[in-house]
C-alpha cells in the first residue's frame, strides 16, 4: 500500500532480485514472508543506503521548517510520560515537519536492528557501531501520601524504614537493572503493591498503599505524595544513543541536540 503498486508486482520485483543475485532473500510462509539470513544482510545495506539518500535532501535544507520526516524516540514509561510528553511539543513548534514518534520499553531499544532511532537510556546500550554519549543525570526521593504517613507515622531514619510498606517493580519483569532503585535505599521487608509501571506506583503511592522511591521529574510535581527523608536520595545518568548509520542526518541531529540541550537545561529540575 505504502508503495501504491499491487502484491504480486512486489512479489515479481522480489523474485527477480533474489534471481539476479543468485540467493534466497526470504521464506514464503501462508501468513507472509521472512527474512533469510541473506535477506538480513541485505537488509542492513540497504537502510543504509535509504539513509544516505534522505540525507541528500535533508542537508541541502536549511531552515528548521523545511526539516521533515519521522523520528522513532524510544525510552522509559516515566520519563516519556511525566517528562518528555509535554516537553517536546517545544521541539514541534521549532521542527513543525518533523514527526516524534515516543516508544516506551521496558527493556533497551535495539538501535543496531532498528527498533528506534535514539535511545534515552539510564544505562549505556551494547551494540555495534553505536554513539553512546552521557547528557546529565536524575534524582530520586521517598515520597508517600499523608493518609499513609497519618496512619503509619513519618519516619526519621533511615532505620525506622524497615517497619513500613514498600511499593516496589516485580522483580522478574525488571529488564533493566538500574530501574530497580529502590534497592539503593533499602531492601524492603514488606512490600505490599508491586508493578511494572512507575506510573501505576506512583498512583499507588498517592492513594496511600506505602512508601516508595520515585523521580523527582514526576513526584515533584504531584500534590499527592509527600517527600520523606530528604537527606535520602539516589541518581540515575541518562544515555542517547544514535546508530552511526544515521547519526548525521539533518532530523536525527536536530532531536539529538534537542535532547541533550533540554537535559543540560533541566538539570536542577531533575535533580
Amino acid at each position: 500500500r505504502r508503495l501504491k503498486v499491487d502484491h504480486t508486482t512486489v512479489s515479481r520485483r522480489i523474485s527477480e532480485l533474489e534471481k539476479d543475485l543468485a540467493v534466497k532473500l526470504f521464506v514464503r510462509r501462508p501468513d507472509g514472508f521472512v527474512l533469510t539470513e541473506e535477506g538480513h544482510k541485505l537488509l542492513s545495506v540497504a537502510e543504509r543506503m535509504e539513509a544516505q539518500s534522505n540525507a541528500v535532501a535533508e542537508t541541502i535544507s536549511l531552515k528548521s521548517s523545511e526539516l521533515s520526516g519521522k523520528v522513532r524516540l524510544a525510552t522509559m514509561e516515566g520519563i516519556a510520560a511525566y517528562y518528555l510528553a509535554n516537553r517536546l511539543t517545544e521541539f514541534n513548534r521549532l521542527y513543525p515537519r518533523i514527526l516524534v514518534e515516543l516508544v516506551t520499553e521496558r527493556h533497551l531499544t535495539n538501535l543496531s536492528k532498528r527498533e528506534a532511532d535514539i535511545s534515552l537510556s539510564f544505562e549505556p546500550p551494547l551494540g555495534p557501531r553505536l554513539d553512546v554519549k552521557k547528557i546529565g543525570c536524575f534524582g530520586l526521593g521517598l515520597y508517600s501520601a499523608q493518609s499513609y504517613l497519618e496512619k503509619r507515622g513519618t519516619p526519621a531514619d533511615v532505620s525506622e524504614l524497615h517497619g513500613h510498606d514498600f511499593v516496589d517493580y516485580i522483580p522478574d519483569l525488571i529488564a533493566i537493572p538500574n530501574v530497580h532503585w529502590l534497592f539503593d535505599i533499602i531492601q524492603p521487608e514488606h512490600v505490599v503493591f508491586r508493578s511494572s509501571s512507575m506510573a501505576a506506583q506512583q498512583n499507588a503511592l498517592a492513594a496511600g498503599r506505602g512508601i516508595g522511591l520515585l523521580p523527582y521529574f514526576s513526584a515533584s510535581i504531584d500534590d499527592r505524595l509527600i517527600r520523606i527523608l530528604p537527606q535520602v536520595s539516589a541518581k540515575r545518568d541518562i544515555f542517547i544513543t544514535v546508530h552511526e548509520d544515521i547519526q548525521f542526518m539533518s532530523r536525527i541531529r536536530a532531536l539529538t541536540k534537542f535532547l541533550a540541550d533540554l537535559i543540560e537545561r533541566d538539570q536542577t529540575f531533575l535533580n
